[in-house]
């Protein structure tokens, strides 16, 4: 990626709300290059959207959890075919049990393959949703979900020494950061 659209992105990720003559003010090119630049990487997929990130706790939450699932049968991974069926069930299932997700993706590490990370409101809603996830999982999704574990980290949102909040600032200042080094 060029410099100009990684500073585009990072200026865009500080703040998605700006003009194109803003921001070509900010990265030092014309306005119409801006413009050019963020349809080319919206046409790409570069950019996926345009979000801004609320205060959670503002919003009523109180919980943020990364929930760690440990799928499959009999110890044996799911397959390809496995994860896209379990995927299309788990959708249908996510429209009767409606919960704030902020990410589900597959992956690997701490003997599990899914994370999920949500907010809740309370403790309750929290270990309501758990159950729900063992009990339905059990109905609805089997024999492709029946996560043999699942391991949780909670974070009080309430808690006011957090160090960093969600935000993606930290990573567009990372990305500016790059953009201004010397070259070798």
């Amino acid at each position: 990626m060029k410099e100009t659209e990684l500073k585009l992105i990072s200026e865009l990720m500080m703040n998605c709300r700006r003009s194109d003559r803003d921001l070509a003010k900010a990265i030092g090119v014309s306005q119409p290059t801006v413009s050019r630049l963020i349809k080319q990487m919206e046409k790409e997929g570069v950019i996926r959207e345009y979000a801004m990130v609320p205060d959670f706790r503002k919003l009523g939450y109180k919980i943020m959890a990364a929930i760690f699932l440990k799928l499959g049968q009999n110890n044996k991974p799911l397959s390809s075919e496995e994860l896209k069926e379990m995927h299309r069930k788990a959708r249908q299932l996510e429209k009767d049990n409606p919960c704030p997700f902020l990410l589900v993706n597959n992956g690997i590490g701490l003997k599990h393959q899914m994370i999920v990370i949500s907010f809740f409101h309370d403790y309750s809603e929290y270990a309501s949703y758990i159950r729900t996830v063992q009990e339905e999982s059990n109905d609805a999704l089997s024999p492709f979900i029946k996560p043999e574990e699942i391991d949780s980290f909670l974070v009080n949102l309430e808690e006011e020494t957090h160090y960093q909040p969600l935000t993606f600032s930290r990573l567009a200042k990372s990305l500016a950061r790059q953009t201004s080094k010397p070259k070798r």
